[in-house]
């Protein structure tokens, strides 16, 4: 037999674009359209639907760049369509390859009943009460003009400056009749046609279903499709009821609409996009009662629930009757890189306790499907929030390395294990087409041992969900030879019978879940990133002295604010908005937003304390930090004494600082040429090197601007090593010097009785496509450098050996980077910068350098073509000698600076440890309003250790709880002796404790 596949291939794809898919519709009546274009931003429903409507036409041009129409369509369903399926079909001005990128809509009744959403794949909508014909139709549609923001540079995103003019033109908007005969006949050939192209050519089955296709075709007359698509449906009936294979790959289809929360929009077009998914996914329930789908953000279900309540009110319907499933269990998909431990402690804390207080639902599985890497620290915050599964897909995106792994255990850096599984579809967006499922059963990577993987499946990013097309998919890949097995159930079911299958023998990743990709996230928006740090800390203050002022001063503690604060810094640890990957309008609106958080939560600290701090006419020190400070208490407040810097002298050409610890020399430019530790007699920084050297490298990855450096950007590099000019300043030196468009001005200050060198940066920054490095080349011989993650550190190694040590060309940290090598080590500590690198080189003496450079700053063009464009402010110091408790401590020195109170007398902290090796995170009043403190800690080191905990006030009882501050099961028990209770702490562990008063 002659070798047709292709003629027939071919032919099937014409007659499907051409002739079958256009004749789904096979009758159709204009509508009358009416306009009301809102002013400035989207309006409330009753404003839209009660709005002076203009005439208006298909075909008229609509839509400023994020601008809303209003579009009322009115008309008849013609008497002859009587017992039909009858449906409007409305071409907003859709690109089908575009969904969620966009123009959408959101289509309500007159009374105001949001009906679905409309998108390029899903632009119809049911028209109720057709049965008869002639009756009356009237629905209004919200149209939103989303710009399509590509790149490499565009204005699109801010309105700003994106223009005035229309970007869109009605190009449909019809009353039709759905030909259900000719509908099933498209979905029967498009999943024959999936699953044949996927299948090899000596394959039997591919050439019989090429040769029940090509009967089909045959069968079908293309001029009169509806009155023939029941005889080529026959035709195929063979092909489609053949059963799969007994060992067929099972897939757990799972209905999803992966939202981001911000990125090519803005926030308040999220709040929209989630309303148009969920309308759209309770709509296709109603008609499939299989269908489930599960969303993953509770922030997005308290955004419907406030703006949308009629769309929340049939969410929490659909919830009841367990198709529409809650996951997740954070506030937003959030990064999990940079948020500090108790942020990231306080998404499991948020999520769950919404699905807990609406739903009843406690959720068991976190769903993070396209978060840019994943902290080591998760699977022991999983477990601690009452969960027990993880999912991700990102990791298939790594540059270097596949994955082993699909289904596997990850063991974090304290030793707890979440069981966790890839969906080797690698897409959180399937359409369930052939090419995925084929993908899915080749690309498994525990075959022979498990046999089943989950796809979540539907329009995602921006938004739209599953369609009744992909369900139709569904239905005929459920039991279909030559096609994985697909069935439609919640997540849940899909991991439990994963972890029955698998897991006693399924393999162990142990340590971070690192991507290979997307690292200049760590870096791109510094204000963003500044603005979250500062928050956290902020936080941390307000709830540690609002606490210690209800105790001991009967102050009101302020719930409800915190509350609030606290969601609004959640939601911008989205993995689009923390990361600095989404459009200008958001960062805009985000170092608005911090601002006014800084604000707010200033004020919170500052009442507190002045009713700590009584009255008197000295000044209070107050210290939040865990940690001892200036003969001030950890987390408690005693009289100034200050710190004091020492002078500048003048020595050759540059000058010296010298506090009898550390002896630092700096050269005419402002570079380091010595760091000198005295207590250990050795130098610091590597012999012929300088140390606080700016380097700037071009930055123009491949792809993706503001998410990506590539380890090319490493080939050229300028030094920043002369022209700088130094002055003499009553704490210290003042450097000054230019840098292309840009300028940098530092302040260098060595503290009396420190091993550390301070170094305050200030850059106008103005440069294009350039990353901005600050380099401390060391002579220490590391081998690894330690890098502070949540409630604890994780080590990477400073060699290239593998391609999984290369790949770590540029990592994350948190406060600081540390890196020894026996007896002796260095720390670098920041306030704000996440983006770090660690190498080392061996020199002509046979040394070893190890080269500590921070990531200041980048300038991508897109989405963002102003990214980080002006003035920014970092502070780091040099710590001379340091173990990792002085990295630690120095980190949370620099992060929270003591404040000075007017009034008089102590503050005794409320709770105090007398081992620096466990941590107090988080001290607060519980979130039940008991009255009970709430204390979090760690074990911070990497080692047991053992404290005691004392009270600033009588203890009753101390009960270990959850995140949620629920008692743990099987919690170990703590007997209270004089306030106080003995704790004992494994590596890295997470303790939260609720301290009853007596």
């Amino acid at each position: 037999m002659h070798d047709d596949r292709f003629l027939v291939e071919a032919r099937l794809d014409r007659a499907l674009r051409e002739r079958i898919r256009p004749a789904v519709y096979s009758r159709s009546a204009t509508l009358d359209v009416a306009r009301w274009d809102a002013p400035g931003e989207p309006v409330p429903v009753a404003e839209g639907l009660a709005a002076p409507y203009a005439e208006a036409n298909v075909g008229d041009a609509w839509g400023p760049p994020w601008g809303t129409t209003w579009f009322r369509l009115t008309g008849e369903v013609p008497d002859g369509w009587a017992g039909r399926t009858v449906e409007l079909v409305v071409d907003l001005g859709f690109d089908v390859f575009a969904t969620g990128f966009q123009a959408e809509g959101l289509v309500y009744t007159a009374g105001g009943t949001a009906v679905k959403g409309l998108n390029p794949r899903s632009a119809w909508v049911p028209v109720a009460d057709a049965a008869a014909g002639g009756e009356s139709v009237e629905y209004f549609v919200e149209a939103a003009a989303n710009p399509a923001i590509g790149g490499p540079v565009t204005p699109m995103g801010d309105p700003q400056t994106a223009g005035t003019g229309p970007l869109y033109r009605l190009v449909r908007a019809d009353v039709a009749v759905l030909d259900t005969e000719v509908w099933e006949l498209v979905q029967d050939l498009e999943v024959l046609d999936g699953l044949m192209r996927e299948l090899s050519d000596e394959s039997p089955r591919r050439w019989e279903i090429l040769r029940a296709v090509e009967r089909a075709l045959d069968a079908v007359d293309l001029w009169d499709v509806a009155g023939t698509a029941k005889s080529a449906r026959q035709e195929l009936d063979g092909v489609l009821t053949k059963r799969a294979e007994q060992s067929a790959h099972r897939i757990s289809a799972v209905g999803h609409a992966h939202i981001d929360s911000a990125w090519l929009w803005p926030l308040r077009e999220t709040v929209r996009k989630v309303a148009r998914t969920a309308a759209n996914v309770t709509a296709l329930m109603d008609d499939h009662p299989e269908f489930v789908f599960a969303m993953s953000q509770a922030q997005q279900l308290a955004w419907i629930k406030e703006h949308r309540p009629e769309v929340y009110t049939r969410v929490r319907e659909k919830v009841a009757a367990g198709q529409f499933v809650p996951v997740g269990g954070m506030w937003v998909e959030s990064d999990t890189n940079m948020p500090g431990g108790e942020a990231m402690a306080r998404q499991f804390v948020h999520g769950k306790r919404f699905y807990l207080d609406e739903f009843g639902i406690d959720t068991q599985e976190v769903w993070l499907p396209d978060s840019f890497g994943y902290s080591a620290a998760l699977p022991q915050l999983v477990r601690l929030s009452g969960s027990r599964w993880f999912l991700t897909q990102k990791i298939s995106w790594s540059q270097f390395n596949a994955f082993p792994h699909h289904t596997f255990w990850w063991e974090g850096i304290d030793g707890t294990r979440v069981f966790t599984h890839f969906p080797p579809m690698d897409t959180y967006n399937s359409e369930l087409s052939g090419r995925e499922l084929a993908h899915a059963s080749r690309n498994f990577r525990d075959k022979g041992y498990a046999t089943c993987s989950l796809a979540p499946f539907g329009h995602g990013d921006g938004g739209g969900g599953p369609t009744r097309e992909m369900l139709a998919r569904a239905r005929r890949t459920a039991d279909l030879e030559g096609s994985p097995r697909v069935v439609i159930e919640p997540p849940a079911a899909f991991f439990t019978g994963a972890e029955e299958e698998y897991g006693e023998r399924a393999p162990v990743w142990s340590g971070e879940l690192y991507l290979e990709l997307h690292r200049g996230t760590y870096t791109s928006q510094a204000k963003t990133k500044q603005g979250n740090r500062r928050s956290e800390h902020l936080l941390r203050e307000a709830e540690l002295w609002c606490a210690a002022a209800s105790v001991y001063a009967g102050a009101e503690y302020p719930y409800e604010r915190l509350d609030r604060l606290w969601k609004t810094v959640l939601l911008h640890q989205f993995h689009d908005i923390l990361p600095g990957s989404s459009i200008a309008w958001v960062h805009r609106q985000a170092r608005e937003t911090y601002a006014a958080v800084a604000d707010e939560l200033g004020e919170i600290v500052d009442a507190a304390q002045t009713t700590l701090a009584g009255t008197g006419t000295g000044s209070v020190v107050f210290n939040a930090a865990p940690h001892a400070r200036d003969h001030v208490p950890a987390l408690g407040a005693a009289p100034v004494t200050g710190t004091a810097f020492t002078a500048p002298q003048p020595a050759g050409a540059g000058y010296v600082l010298d506090n009898g610890l550390l002896r630092v020399v700096v050269d005419a430019a402002g570079l380091l040429t010595s760091v000198y530790d005295v207590r250990a007699d050795r130098e610091v920084l590597a012999p012929g090197a300088v140390g606080n050297l700016l380097q700037l490298h071009q930055d123009l990855p491949n792809f993706w601007d503001a998410w990506d450096v590539d380890v090319f950007y490493r080939n050229t590099v300028t030094d920043l090593a002369h022209g700088g000019t130094v002055t003499v300043e009553d704490e210290g030196l003042r450097v000054e010097r230019a840098l292309g468009a840009s300028s940098v001005t530092q302040l260098l200050r060595l503290p009396a009785g420190e091993p550390r060198l301070d170094i305050d940066t200030e850059v106008d920054w103005h440069e294009r496509e350039k990353f901005l490095k600050l380099a401390f080349p060391l002579d220490v011989h590391a081998d690894r450098s330690a890098a502070e993650t949540q409630f604890g550190h994780v080590f990477r190694n400073t060699h290239t050996n593998t391609t999984w040590d290369l790949a770590k060309f540029e990592i994350c940290a948190h406060r600081f980077v540390h890196v020894a090598e026996p007896g002796y080590g260095v720390a670098l500590v920041n306030d704000s910068t996440y983006g770090h690198d660690a190498s080392r080189t061996t020199r002509a003496d046979g040394g070893t350098t190890t080269t500590v450079r921070a990531s200041l700053l980048r300038a991508p063009r897109f989405p963002d073509p102003e990214t980080d464009q002006g003035v920014h402010t970092f502070r780091h110091a040099l710590v001379a000698g340091a173990t990792m408790a002085d990295a630690v401590r120095e980190g949370y020195r620099i992060n929270l600076p003591a404040r000075l109170v007017p009034g008089a007398g102590t503050v005794e902290p409320l709770v105090s440890l007398d081992a620096d090796a466990i941590v107090v995170e988080a001290v607060k009043l519980a979130d039940d309003r008991s009255g009970d403190v709430v204390v979090r800690v760690y074990e911070s080191l990497g080692g047991r250790a053992t404290a005691l905990l004392c009270t600033g006030f009588p203890l009753a009882h101390v009960t270990g709880t959850d995140l949620l501050e629920r008692p743990l099961d099987g919690a170990r028990g703590y007997d209270v002796t004089d306030d106080s209770v003995r704790l004992t702490l494994r590596p890295f562990e997470v303790v939260t404790l609720r301290l009853r008063r007596a």
